[in-house]
């Protein structure tokens, strides 16, 4: 890891770190703007393929949050940027709330899955499907890989289990394109003119936010609310750099010792 310097850039996790659904975390519209009021560029990451970003920023603008389009890195928008590049025709297994931002894309006789988290084809028919595409070589794109993520009435499974039984089947690895790759958060920093050493990322998975982060070079701190479960640091190496009850104590802490 590059040595360290004083924090430039701070990454927000969002469903889980800022708000659950449609609830916002207590205090954390008013600890953004205390974020904001500091020295520092603010950017917002998730890995949420529910919504389009459009139908996400909304979602965020009723909650009173104020956050720009141009401030949210999505990874439907790396998916998307890895199907241009690959010039592949993908079987898109997304919520249609989230097809809004694949528009363009030719999906006519598809050569390629893309799964992300997508409840309603998540049965045999259009896992059998996707089967049988990877199997005859068709390359395999994971969104991400999460195990589950927090609902209002609980934990819910994530599209990662989901992933590794195509894996499973077809003794194929996934390509992943969101959290917690490398590159992921190394594009969000794009435009922030700071390096992964300036910055520091504040999330509730302590795999894909915390221990994707520290592995880009970034600090990872560890929020307690949303997927956190108790010893969840214990589930990374090197263990989170701070560990905090919510996303406002996370912003006092970067405001008190980090800039």
């Amino acid at each position: 890891m590059a040595a360290r310097r004083a924090i430039k850039a701070v990454l927000v996790d969002l469903s889980g770190t800022l708000h659950i659904e449609d609830s916002a975390v207590p205090g954390a519209q008013e600890a953004l703007k205390k974020l904001r009021s500091a020295p520092v560029a603010v950017r917002f990451v998730t890995n949420t393929t529910k919504e389009c970003k459009q139908d996400l920023l909304e979602r965020l603008k009723q909650l009173d949050f104020d956050i720009k389009e141009d401030e949210i890195f999505t990874s439907l928008t790396a998916a998307r940027n890895l199907l241009e590049q690959k010039k592949v025709r993908p079987l898109l297994m997304v919520e249609k709330n989230a097809l809004r931002d694949f528009t363009g894309l030719d999906t006519s006789d598809p050569n390629a899955v893309v799964i992300g988290l997508a409840p309603d084809q998540f049965n045999y028919q259009t896992m059998n499907k996707a089967f049988r595409l990877v199997l005859d070589g068709a390359p395999l794109i994971a969104i991400h890989k999460a195990r589950y993520y927090k609902k209002k009435d609980g934990l819910a499974l994530g599209p990662g289990p989901f992933v590794a039984g195509l894996e499973y089947a077809t003794d194929q690895a996934a390509t992943v394109v969101g959290k917690p790759e490398q590159t992921f958060f190394l594009e969000a920093l794009r435009g922030t003119n700071c390096g992964p050493e300036e910055a520091v990322m504040i999330g509730d998975d302590c795999r894909d936010d915390v221990g994707g982060a520290q592995n880009a070079g970034m600090l990872g701190i560890l929020v307690k609310t949303g997927k956190y479960r108790d010893a969840d640091e214990g589930k990374i190496h090197p263990p989170p750099y701070l560990i905090c009850e919510s996303f406002p104590h996370a912003v006092e802490h970067i405001l008190q010792h980090l800039l």
